[in-house]
C-alpha cells in the first residue's frame, strides 16, 4: 500500500504490504468481537523494529493470544462466562493472525493454530447469539471441519436460508466468522463457514490439499447442508473471499442447486497471476502478497515454482463462469493491489447469469483495497443487504 496523501486506508508498517495487510485483517474484527485495538497496537509497537521478520510476527501474535486467553479462562473458572468467551474469542483470532505468516509450517504453529481453534470453540458454549455449532462435514474418507452459525430466531416461520462460506488462500474459518457473519444470522441467514482443501484445519491437519474442482467437495457440502431440517434446501447459495472469488464461481457453475453465489474479490486466471508475482520475485521486487510467497507451493504440495504454475494451469474462469444461471455479485476494490481491475471486469462480462452485480468499492467511499481491507462493514452490508433481497428471509 502506498501511504501518501491520497491514501485512505490504515497503514501500520508502509515498507511492508503483507505486514500491513496482516495487522488490517486483525483490526477489521473488532466490531464483531474479534479483536480490540488496543491489543493490536501493543503487538503492532513491539513489531515495529522489526518489519518483515515472520518469526517476531508469529512469537508477537502468540504471546498476546496466550495472555488473553488465560485471561478468559481465568473469567470462565471464576463463573463470567460472557467476558471469557469475549477474550478467548480474541484469542483465536490472534493465534491464526499470528500463525499465517509461518512458513515453513512446524510444530510450534500446529499447536499455536490449534489453540485458536479451540478458543472459539469453547467460546461457542458461551455465545447465546449467534449459536454457533461446530461439525465434521463427511468427505471423501475424511471429513471437513466447519462452523455452522444459526438463523436468529431459528425457524423463523419455516425453513430458513443458508450461504456456504469457503475460505480463500490464507484466512480460517475462524477469521472468517469475524467478518460480519453475526450480522448476517441475525438477518435470518444461516452460514455454515467450511475449511476446504487447502485451508485451515483440512490442510494442516488432514492432508487435504488446494484443488481445482471446488464441486468436488462444495457438492457434499450442499447435501450436508440441505440435510438440516431447519435449513430451506431451496434457498442455500456459496460465497468466498479473495483465491474464493475462484471457488465460489467455480462451485456455482458446476453445482447448479446453489440458489445465488457472492465473489468476494475476482478471480480471472490464476496462474497467470502467480507468473507475474514470481517474476517480480526473480527481478528482487516485492509482489504484493497477504502471505509469504511460499504458502501457494504448500497448498498446492508442490515442489517447486515450476510445479506450482503446472498445478495452477486448470485454476481459470474462462469456461466456467459462463454456466453459472443462479444470481450472482462480484465485489471488487477499485485500487485491489492483489488483482487486477481489469480481471474483475472480465469475469463479470464472462458471467452467464441473466441476475447479476458488480459492486467496485471506490477510494472515496472506502472498500478500495483488497476485498475491502480497509472498510470491512460497508462491504459485509452491502452482501448482506443483496442477500436479503436474493434469498427473502422471513422477517
Amino acid at each position: 500500500m502506498e501511504n501518501g496523501p491520497e491514501e485512505l486506508a490504515f497503514v501500520y508498517f508502509p515498507e511492508n504490504y503483507r505486514w500491513s495487510h496482516g495487522l488490517l485483517i486483525a483490526l477489521n474484527m473488532a466490531p464483531w468481537g474479534g479483536a480490540e485495538i488496543g491489543e493490536i497496537n501493543r503487538i503492532g509497537l513491539r513489531l515495529k523494529c522489526c518489519v518483515g521478520d515472520d518469526e517476531a510476527w508469529f512469537r508477537e501474535w502468540t504471546v498476546e493470544a496466550r495472555r488473553i486467553e488465560d485471561r478468559g479462562r481465568a473469567c470462565l473458572a471464576e463463573g463470567h462466562t460472557a467476558s471469557g468467551a469475549q477474550y478467548l474469542k480474541r484469542a483465536s483470532a490472534y493465534y491464526h493472525v499470528g500463525e499465517r505468516f509461518l512458513q515453513p509450517k512446524n510444530e510450534e504453529g500446529y499447536e499455536a493454530y490449534m489453540r485458536g481453534v479451540n478458543c472459539l470453540r469453547d467460546a461457542a458454549g458461551y455465545i447465546r447469539r449467534p449459536r454457533l455449532e461446530h461439525v465434521e462435514i463427511p468427505y471423501s474418507g475424511t471429513s471437513l471441519p466447519a462452523i455452522l452459525v444459526h438463523a436468529e430466531p431459528a425457524n423463523r416461520g419455516g425453513r430458513v436460508p443458508a450461504i456456504v462460506f469457503l475460505d480463500g488462500l490464507d484466512v480460517t474459518k475462524e477469521i472468517q466468522f469475524f467478518k460480519g457473519v453475526a450480522d448476517l444470522a441475525a438477518r435470518g441467514i444461516a452460514c455454515l463457514i467450511v475449511d476446504g482443501p487447502g485451508n485451515g484445519e483440512s490442510i494442516r491437519f488432514r492432508g487435504l490439499y488446494l484443488r481445482h474442482d471446488t464441486e468436488h467437495y462444495a457438492t457434499p457440502v450442499f447435501d450436508w447442508l440441505a440435510a438440516r431440517r431447519e435449513i430451506d434446501p431451496k434457498r442455500i447459495g456459496i460465497m468466498a473471499m479473495s483465491l474464493g472469488g475462484y471457488y465460489a464461481p467455480r462451485a456455482a457453475a458446476f453445482e447448479p442447486r446453489f440458489a445465488c453465489c457472492i465473489a468476494w474479490g475476482a478471480q480471472w486466471d490464476y496462474q497467470r497471476i502467480w507468473q507475474q508475482r514470481f517474476e517480480r520475485l526473480a527481478r528482487a521486487e516485492t509482489p504484493s502478497l497477504s502471505v509469504a510467497h511460499q504458502h501457494i507451493a504448500w497448498v498446492l504440495n508442490a515442489s517447486s515454482q515450476e510445479d506450482v504454475l503446472k498445478r495452477l494451469e486448470p485454476f481459470k474462469l474462462d469456461g466456467v463462469v459462463q454456466k453459472i444461471r443462479c444470481p450472482f455479485l462480484l465485489l471488487h476494490g477499485e485500487g485491489d493491489e492483489q488483482i487486477p481491475l481489469a480481471d474483475a471486469r472480465r469475469c463479470f462480462e464472462a458471467v452467464g447469469s441473466r441476475q447479476k452485480t458488480l459492486k467496485i468499492f471506490t477510494r472515496q467511499e472506502g472498500g478500495y483495497h483488497h476485498c475491502q481491507i480497509d472498510n470491512q462493514s460497508i462491504c459485509s452490508a452491502y452482501m448482506w443487504d443483496w442477500l436479503e433481497d436474493v434469498l427473502e428471509p422471513t422477517r
